[in-house]
């Protein structure tokens, strides 16, 4: 049987303001097997979003400074980028089903990293 190359990883945005919990962010990405991809606010997360076309999930924080903040991200992220499944995370706000967009899964930090790698996977196995 020929060897074939591995699967190329799927690419995960992580949009986090704060340095240290940006790192954390990105180890459980790639602990969970992704690429990830990070931005330091919703407006470099857009840039990315406009010129890469790899990202399958966004995972972003929501009190980020700047333009936008995290929901304002996901809002957009849902109206331009329908097929990107959406990871928020707060630890100053507290979400409800009916406050997210469609397609998106809502975290308080601090956030139970198995559960997050869960979401991660099930999300990127549609």
């Amino acid at each position: 049987m020929g060897r074939s190359a591995p699967p190329k990883k799927q690419a995960v945005l992580v949009v986090e303001d704060e340095p240290i919990l940006r790192m954390m962010a990105i180890d459980l990405v790639e602990d969970a097997g992704f690429e990830a991809v990070e931005a330091a606010d919703a407006d470099e997360a857009v840039t990315i979003l406009e010129t890469r076309t790899d990202i399958r999930i966004v995972f972003t924080d929501i009190d980020m400074p700047g333009s936008m903040n995290g929901m304002k991200l996901a809002a957009a992220v849902r109206d331009r980028w329908p097929p990107i499944e959406i990871i928020i995370v707060s630890g100053q706000v507290r979400l409800s089903e009916e406050d997210l967009p469609d397609r998106s899964v809502f975290f308080s930090k601090p956030y139970d990293w198995q559960k997050v790698t869960a979401t991660l996977r099930r999300m990127a196995s549609h």
